[in-house]
């Protein structure tokens, strides 16, 4: 018998949380493989505790655990500690997965002993316009950058992937989730994973469901936290986990010199060449993902909000952590809803 735990952390989703829960136990599983539905809540207020309570009638192995912390990282390991079970699977409250999601994250465990954590592919759903505008230049290499797992098409190593399975035997070799960090968690853990000899793989064959926010402001603040945390993140591991995490910030600090840089000979003429390929690259890759000539102008405006967000974030980490020496300030520990 194989058992699984689906573990969702969750606080105030009432609108997506049903269906949420009824995808999963819409899972094609084998004869062999039980499971538990874990929903980790951070004592919601909107309605979601009494919807909860009415699919428990439904659903006798799905269990309610509290987060009095309302902290992601704390989510992720009363989950995993709640029930013992052979794999585990995370799952946001915003996500609804494929029927065959769980199964052939089971089977590629089974062929390949290498790999510790398996992931699928995103197919975004829009709340509005904007989402939709949003989702579109988060899906390309440009806004996101080369390697990111929500521009992979074919299945393959990879170094992080949303909506992640893992084996048990991860939590016996490299312990919890950081429960330091708000956001990038899942970046840490990751990087513990391939640093201790496990491998991270994508599989384009499943797929979940996503509903994306639509609002600029709130993607601004989101990126600047994953910026401004991922700093700490690579202060604890004395390493730069990523190399494009750092192409944001450069280009944040160029931008902002380039009044000083341009009184250096040539330095405004190469400048100004690099502004220009940044315009006709994001031109590019918003033609290929736009079907009306508003939607061009809107995910040209979202590429600089997204490199700019996670630049700024990321340089006031590098000022608090590396040259301060600072705990994280108190104002970023307030996740963007």
């Amino acid at each position: 018998m194989t058992t699984v735990s689906v573990i969702i952390p969750c606080r105030n989703e009432v609108k997506y949380i049903e269906e949420c829960i009824h995808a999963i136990y819409a899972s094609v599983l084998e004869d062999n493989i039980k499971f538990n539905v874990i929903v980790v809540d951070g004592i919601s207020d909107d309605g979601t505790r009494e919807e909860l309570s009415n699919l428990q009638l439904k659903y006798t192995n799905l269990f309610v655990v509290d987060n009095d912390k309302q902290l992601t990282p704390y989510a992720f390991n009363l989950g995993v500690k709640y029930k013992k079970a052979d794999y585990y699977q995370i799952v946001g409250a915003r996500q609804i997965l494929s029927s065959n999601y769980i199964q052939k994250s089971l089977k590629v465990f089974r062929t390949d002993d290498s790999v510790w954590c398996v992931g699928g592919a995103v197919d975004n759903v829009y709340v509005n316009y904007t989402g939709e505008m949003i989702a579109n230049a988060m899906s390309t290499s440009f806004g996101m950058g080369l390697g990111n797992f929500r521009t992979l098409e074919k299945s393959n190593y990879t170094d992080t992937v949303g909506t992640p399975m893992y084996s048990a035997k991860v939590f016996d070799e490299i312990g919890f989730f950081d429960e330091n960090l708000v956001r990038n968690q899942d970046d840490d853990f990751n990087y513990r994973v391939t640093k201790s000899g496990g491998k991270i793989w994508f599989e384009s064959k499943i797929k979940l469901k996503y509903y994306v926010r639509g609002s600029f402001k709130g993607l601004f603040r989101q990126f600047f936290q994953y910026g401004y945390w991922k700093v700490f993140v690579n202060k604890k591991h004395k390493a730069v986990t990523t190399l494009r995490q750092l192409v944001p910030p450069l280009f944040v600090l160029f931008t902002l010199t380039f009044p000083i840089l341009k009184l250096i000979p040539f330095m405004g003429i190469v400048g100004e060449i690099g502004f220009s390929v940044y315009f006709l690259l994001a031109v590019l890759f918003s033609l290929k993902k736009s079907k009306l000539i508003k939607d061009v102008f809107y995910i040209i405006i979202t590429f600089p909000i997204l490199h700019f967000s996670y630049g700024l974030g990321y340089l006031l980490g590098m000022f608090h952590f590396l040259l301060l020496n600072k705990q994280p300030s108190q104002s970023q520990t307030r996740l963007s809803r």
